[in-house]
């Protein structure tokens, strides 16, 4: 299992561009998304076959 708070809060530093998280991990990953503090910061973008990217809106408004 990936670590998938290191990977939300390297999306928020910039180190990641984006996530990418599949329907198979999607359980493991959801309590991790609900418990993370800038969760609504977070843009989803679904994709065909239950894929979801997701990426950081930071404070100024524009994606990173």
């Amino acid at each position: 299992m990936r670590d998938y708070l290191k990977l939300l809060n390297d999306l928020k530093d910039g180190v990641l561009d984006e996530l990418t998280i599949t329907a198979e991990e999607f359980q493991d990953f959801q309590p991790v998304f609900m418990d993370f503090p800038e969760r609504k910061q977070l843009i989803g973008e679904a994709q065909r076959g239950g894929t979801i990217t997701y990426r950081y809106e930071n404070k100024i408004g524009r994606a990173s």
